[in-house]
Protein backbone atom coordinates (compact mmCIF):
# COMPACT_ATOMS: atom_id res chain seq x y z
CA UNK A 1 0.00 0.00 0.00
CA UNK A 2 1.32 4.05 -0.85
CA UNK A 3 0.48 6.68 1.90
CA UNK A 4 -2.81 7.57 1.02
CA UNK A 5 -3.97 3.95 0.94
CA UNK A 6 -2.00 3.44 5.02
CA UNK A 7 -4.40 6.70 5.64
CA UNK A 8 -7.75 5.98 4.43
CA UNK A 9 -6.85 2.12 6.05
CA UNK A 10 -5.98 3.43 8.97
CA UNK A 11 -8.89 6.22 9.44
CA UNK A 12 -11.34 2.64 8.87
CA UNK A 13 -9.99 0.80 11.86
CA UNK A 14 -10.14 4.14 13.96
CA UNK A 15 -13.88 3.79 12.72
CA UNK A 16 -14.12 0.46 13.16
CA UNK A 17 -12.85 0.66 17.07
CA UNK A 18 -15.55 3.30 17.82
CA UNK A 19 -18.16 1.09 16.42
CA UNK A 20 -16.99 -1.63 18.76
CA UNK A 21 -16.81 0.09 21.64
CA UNK A 22 -19.99 1.72 21.07
CA UNK A 23 -21.38 -1.38 20.91
CA UNK A 24 -19.79 -2.97 23.80
CA UNK A 25 -20.24 -0.18 26.33
CA UNK A 26 -17.04 -1.41 27.45
CA UNK A 27 -13.14 -1.31 26.47
CA UNK A 28 -9.89 0.86 26.00
CA UNK A 29 -10.27 3.54 23.12
CA UNK A 30 -7.40 6.11 24.17
CA UNK A 31 -4.35 3.44 23.52
CA UNK A 32 -5.71 1.75 20.47
CA UNK A 33 -6.38 4.85 19.19
CA UNK A 34 -2.53 6.07 19.63
CA UNK A 35 -0.90 2.49 17.92
CA UNK A 36 -3.46 2.91 14.93
CA UNK A 37 -0.70 3.97 12.64
CA UNK A 38 1.89 1.08 13.73
CA UNK A 39 -0.66 -1.56 13.86
CA UNK A 40 -1.53 -0.58 10.03
CA UNK A 41 1.91 -0.44 8.80
CA UNK A 42 2.14 -3.96 10.56
CA UNK A 43 -0.28 -5.66 9.05
CA UNK A 44 -0.78 -3.84 5.94
CA UNK A 45 2.82 -2.66 4.58
CA UNK A 46 5.52 -4.92 6.71
CA UNK A 47 4.31 -7.99 8.12
CA UNK A 48 4.93 -11.51 5.97
CA UNK A 49 1.33 -13.64 6.83
CA UNK A 50 -1.33 -15.15 5.57
CA UNK A 51 -4.91 -14.44 6.73
CA UNK A 52 -6.18 -17.74 4.73
CA UNK A 53 -3.36 -19.43 6.98
CA UNK A 54 -3.13 -17.60 10.62
CA UNK A 55 -0.98 -20.70 11.90
CA UNK A 56 1.25 -20.65 8.25
CA UNK A 57 5.17 -21.26 10.32
CA UNK A 58 7.02 -18.90 8.49
CA UNK A 59 4.54 -16.01 8.96
CA UNK A 60 6.16 -12.90 10.75
CA UNK A 61 4.48 -13.13 14.27
CA UNK A 62 3.09 -10.00 16.29
CA UNK A 63 2.36 -9.56 19.98
CA UNK A 64 0.14 -7.00 21.28
CA UNK A 65 1.65 -6.64 24.73
CA UNK A 66 -0.46 -3.87 26.23
CA UNK A 67 -3.37 -6.26 25.41
CA UNK A 68 -5.96 -4.03 26.66
CA UNK A 69 -5.81 -2.41 23.34
CA UNK A 70 -7.35 -5.03 21.90
CA UNK A 71 -9.74 -3.36 19.87
CA UNK A 72 -6.83 -1.69 16.96
CA UNK A 73 -5.33 -5.64 16.66
CA UNK A 74 -9.26 -7.21 16.15
CA UNK A 75 -9.65 -3.98 13.84
CA UNK A 76 -6.84 -4.43 11.81
CA UNK A 77 -7.23 -7.95 11.76
CA UNK A 78 -11.20 -7.87 10.45
CA UNK A 79 -9.85 -5.51 7.96
CA UNK A 80 -6.64 -7.91 6.51
CA UNK A 81 -9.16 -10.84 6.14
CA UNK A 82 -8.75 -12.81 9.20
CA UNK A 83 -12.56 -12.88 9.51
CA UNK A 84 -15.46 -10.61 8.47
CA UNK A 85 -15.78 -7.10 9.88
CA UNK A 86 -19.04 -7.55 11.15
CA UNK A 87 -17.66 -9.82 13.99
CA UNK A 88 -16.01 -6.94 15.44
CA UNK A 89 -19.32 -5.69 17.09
CA UNK A 90 -19.80 -8.98 19.18
CA UNK A 91 -16.29 -7.79 20.85
CA UNK A 92 -16.88 -8.41 24.56
CA UNK A 93 -19.58 -10.01 24.27
CA UNK A 94 -21.00 -13.41 26.30
CA UNK A 95 -19.15 -16.48 23.66
CA UNK A 96 -17.72 -14.06 20.93
CA UNK A 97 -13.99 -15.02 20.20
CA UNK A 98 -13.06 -11.50 20.27
CA UNK A 99 -12.98 -10.79 24.34
CA UNK A 100 -11.45 -7.74 26.12
CA UNK A 101 -8.07 -9.05 25.78
CA UNK A 102 -6.33 -10.98 22.88
CA UNK A 103 -7.12 -14.57 23.45
CA UNK A 104 -5.12 -16.93 20.89
CA UNK A 105 -7.30 -19.75 21.59
CA UNK A 106 -10.16 -18.35 20.34
CA UNK A 107 -9.45 -15.44 17.46
CA UNK A 108 -7.66 -15.91 14.77
CA UNK A 109 -4.40 -14.30 13.96
CA UNK A 110 -3.69 -13.53 17.44
CA UNK A 111 -0.24 -14.68 18.47
CA UNK A 112 -0.47 -14.34 22.23
CA UNK A 113 -2.92 -13.98 25.02
CA UNK A 114 -1.96 -10.92 26.88
CA UNK A 115 -3.32 -8.59 29.01
CA UNK A 116 -1.54 -8.90 32.17
CA UNK A 117 0.91 -6.36 31.36
CA UNK A 118 4.88 -6.89 31.36
CA UNK A 119 4.43 -10.26 29.80
CA UNK A 120 4.46 -10.24 25.64
CA UNK A 121 7.85 -9.48 25.41
CA UNK A 122 8.98 -12.54 27.12
CA UNK A 123 6.73 -14.25 24.80
CA UNK A 124 8.28 -12.74 22.22
CA UNK A 125 11.97 -13.49 23.43
CA UNK A 126 10.31 -17.03 23.31
CA UNK A 127 9.61 -16.89 20.00
CA UNK A 128 12.38 -15.16 18.59
CA UNK A 129 14.54 -17.83 20.35
CA UNK A 130 12.90 -20.44 18.48
CA UNK A 131 13.39 -18.98 15.36
CA UNK A 132 17.20 -18.97 15.90
CA UNK A 133 17.26 -22.71 16.92
CA UNK A 134 15.04 -23.45 13.65
CA UNK A 135 16.64 -21.53 11.76
CA UNK A 136 13.65 -19.62 10.51
CA UNK A 137 13.69 -15.68 8.83
CA UNK A 138 10.36 -14.63 10.29
CA UNK A 139 10.52 -11.40 12.07
CA UNK A 140 8.35 -10.61 15.66
CA UNK A 141 7.22 -7.58 16.69
CA UNK A 142 5.81 -6.18 19.61
CA UNK A 143 4.15 -3.72 21.04
CA UNK A 144 4.15 -2.02 24.11
CA UNK A 145 2.75 0.39 26.37
CA UNK A 146 4.39 3.46 27.84
CA UNK A 147 3.17 2.44 31.18
CA UNK A 148 3.73 -0.71 31.14
CA UNK A 149 7.50 -0.12 30.93
CA UNK A 150 7.47 0.31 34.24
CA UNK A 151 6.90 -3.54 35.00
CA UNK A 152 9.91 -5.55 35.81
CA UNK A 153 9.64 -8.22 33.80
CA UNK A 154 9.95 -5.87 30.39
CA UNK A 155 13.27 -5.28 31.62
CA UNK A 156 14.06 -9.05 32.65
CA UNK A 157 12.90 -9.56 28.89
CA UNK A 158 15.15 -6.73 27.39
CA UNK A 159 17.97 -7.84 29.06
CA UNK A 160 17.33 -11.52 27.65
CA UNK A 161 16.70 -10.01 23.98
CA UNK A 162 20.55 -8.72 24.02
CA UNK A 163 21.44 -11.24 25.48
CA UNK A 164 20.94 -13.68 23.19
CA UNK A 165 21.47 -11.44 19.97
CA UNK A 166 17.93 -11.58 18.97
CA UNK A 167 17.71 -9.31 15.95
CA UNK A 168 14.67 -10.73 15.08
CA UNK A 169 12.92 -9.02 17.39
CA UNK A 170 11.44 -5.22 16.86
CA UNK A 171 9.53 -3.58 19.63
CA UNK A 172 7.70 -0.64 19.60
CA UNK A 173 6.64 1.24 22.58
CA UNK A 174 3.62 3.75 22.54
CA UNK A 175 4.88 6.32 24.18
CA UNK A 176 1.65 8.54 24.31
CA UNK A 177 2.59 9.33 27.69
CA UNK A 178 -0.75 8.62 30.05
CA UNK A 179 -1.93 5.10 31.88
CA UNK A 180 -5.34 4.83 33.70
CA UNK A 181 -3.75 6.86 36.88
CA UNK A 182 -2.86 9.74 35.02
CA UNK A 183 0.37 11.01 33.42
CA UNK A 184 3.46 8.38 33.04
CA UNK A 185 5.88 10.96 34.30
CA UNK A 186 3.97 11.19 37.60
CA UNK A 187 3.02 7.63 38.11
CA UNK A 188 6.43 6.20 37.48
CA UNK A 189 8.80 7.65 35.42
CA UNK A 190 10.25 5.87 32.86
CA UNK A 191 12.57 8.36 31.16
CA UNK A 192 15.12 8.53 29.82
CA UNK A 193 13.68 5.54 28.16
CA UNK A 194 16.04 6.04 24.99
CA UNK A 195 18.99 6.10 26.83
CA UNK A 196 18.01 2.74 28.97
CA UNK A 197 17.53 0.35 26.52
CA UNK A 198 20.40 1.39 24.53
CA UNK A 199 21.96 0.33 28.64
CA UNK A 200 20.13 -2.61 28.04
CA UNK A 201 22.05 -3.38 24.64
CA UNK A 202 19.32 -2.28 22.45
CA UNK A 203 19.73 -0.51 19.03
CA UNK A 204 16.68 2.43 19.33
CA UNK A 205 15.15 4.74 16.90
CA UNK A 206 13.07 7.18 18.10
CA UNK A 207 10.11 8.39 15.60
CA UNK A 208 6.77 10.63 15.42
CA UNK A 209 4.11 7.08 15.34
CA UNK A 210 1.76 8.30 13.39
CA UNK A 211 4.07 9.06 10.23
CA UNK A 212 4.03 5.98 8.07
CA UNK A 213 7.14 7.15 6.43
CA UNK A 214 8.89 7.63 10.04
CA UNK A 215 7.56 3.99 11.00
CA UNK A 216 8.52 2.15 7.80
CA UNK A 217 11.79 3.74 7.72
CA UNK A 218 12.45 3.16 11.63
CA UNK A 219 11.34 -0.64 10.30
CA UNK A 220 14.32 -0.86 7.66
CA UNK A 221 16.77 0.60 9.64
CA UNK A 222 15.59 -2.49 12.49
CA UNK A 223 16.46 -4.91 9.71
CA UNK A 224 20.05 -3.73 8.89
CA UNK A 225 20.94 -4.07 12.57
CA UNK A 226 22.74 -7.47 13.31
CA UNK A 227 23.38 -8.73 16.73
CA UNK A 228 20.82 -6.53 18.46
CA UNK A 229 17.17 -5.97 19.10
CA UNK A 230 15.56 -2.91 18.00
CA UNK A 231 13.40 -1.02 20.07
CA UNK A 232 11.17 1.86 18.32
CA UNK A 233 10.27 4.91 20.93
CA UNK A 234 6.59 5.99 19.16
CA UNK A 235 5.56 9.27 19.92
CA UNK A 236 2.07 9.35 19.79
CA UNK A 237 -1.31 11.02 20.85
CA UNK A 238 -3.38 8.96 23.29
CA UNK A 239 -7.21 9.30 21.48
CA UNK A 240 -5.60 9.95 18.28
CA UNK A 241 -8.31 10.78 15.70
CA UNK A 242 -11.05 12.03 18.21
CA UNK A 243 -10.65 15.73 19.30
CA UNK A 244 -12.54 15.00 22.62
CA UNK A 245 -10.37 11.77 23.34
CA UNK A 246 -6.96 13.31 22.47
CA UNK A 247 -4.59 13.66 25.23
CA UNK A 248 -7.42 12.57 27.74
CA UNK A 249 -6.67 10.12 30.56
CA UNK A 250 -9.86 9.72 31.16
CA UNK A 251 -10.80 8.22 28.16
CA UNK A 252 -7.60 4.85 29.03
CA UNK A 253 -11.00 2.50 29.97
CA UNK A 254 -13.92 4.21 28.67
CA UNK A 255 -16.43 3.57 25.99
CA UNK A 256 -17.94 6.37 24.49
CA UNK A 257 -22.35 6.84 24.65
CA UNK A 258 -23.62 5.92 21.19
CA UNK A 259 -24.23 10.08 20.63
CA UNK A 260 -20.27 9.92 21.56
CA UNK A 261 -19.38 7.51 19.27
CA UNK A 262 -21.79 9.52 16.35
CA UNK A 263 -19.54 12.36 16.88
CA UNK A 264 -15.93 10.26 16.67
CA UNK A 265 -17.45 8.74 13.43
CA UNK A 266 -18.27 12.07 12.03
CA UNK A 267 -14.69 13.72 12.72
CA UNK A 268 -13.64 10.20 11.22
CA UNK A 269 -15.79 10.39 8.10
Amino acid sequence: MDKQQLELKAKQIRRNIIEMLVESASGHPGGSLSAVEIVTALYFQEMRIDPANPRWPERDRFVLSKGHAAPVLFAALAERGYFPREELLTFRKINSHLQGHPDMNKAPGVEMSTGSLGQGLSAAVGMALAGKLDKRDYRIFVLLGDGESQEGQVWEAAMAAAHYKLDNITAFLDHNGLQIDGPCSEVMSTEPLDEKFRAFGWHVEKIDGHSFEEISAAIAQAKKVTGRPTMIIAKTVKGKGVSYMENQVGWHGNAPSREQGEQALAELA
